[in-house]
């Protein structure tokens, strides 16, 4: 019989000198997750990092301090730190859809999230900074709009990316009857 010649294979180290299979998926899936976990940082850091120098270099202003203010008006550093969030929150969703390839799908995604975080950007300095109430109550519903585009486009290709944004349209409706509120005062 034949068996009676077969030897049992040492296993001190590999026999073939290249990886196998499931090293080689492994390897795909860290070299993947390591992309994604990259284009998350950058998705997120890019809108955040330009609120942080839009509040930096024009954040710190007394008119607004020095309002006769209703009880519900938010201080200035809690309009800061919601518009941080706010950032954060339109970074993650708009990660979320690109990397489902919504911007692909979805064209008019990438134009209406550009458009929010222009509008979003110039917001605050307008309101808050230098005082052009007018001038940012039609900035306030031109983001809206924006935002409502957003949500609708995001939604459609990722409902986590829809429901991200509606904290930011709630935070612009209340900007938006603060800066209504400054018009009339």
């Amino acid at each position: 019989m034949a068996s009676t010649n077969l030897k049992q294979r040492i296993k001190d180290g590999p026999s073939t000198p290249f990886p196998t299979n499931n090293t080689t998926k492994r390897e795909k899936k860290m070299a993947m997750a390591k992309r994604g976990l990259r284009s998350l940082t950058t998705a997120v850091s890019i809108p955040l990092s330009l609120t942080l120098v839009t509040i930096y270099f024009s954040g710190a202003t007394d008119r607004y301090r020095t309002l006769p203010k209703p009880f519900w008006f938010p201080p200035l550093w809690a309009v800061h730190a919601t518009s941080m969030a706010s950032s954060l929150l339109m970074g993650l969703s708009a990660w979320l859809v690109w990397a489902e390839g919504g911007f692909h799908k979805k064209p008019t995604a990438l134009p209406l999230f550009i458009a929010q975080l222009a509008l979003s950007l110039i917001r605050d300095p307008i309101v808050f900074g230098y005082g052009g109430t007018r001038v940012g109550l039609v900035v306030c519903m031109g983001l809206f709009g924006a935002l409502v585009g957003c949500a609708r486009m995001f939604r459609e290709v990722n409902p986590i990316a829809g429901d991200l944004v509606k904290p930011c349209l709630a935070w612009t409706a209340y900007v938006g009857v603060v800066t209504l509120k400054l018009l009339f005062a």
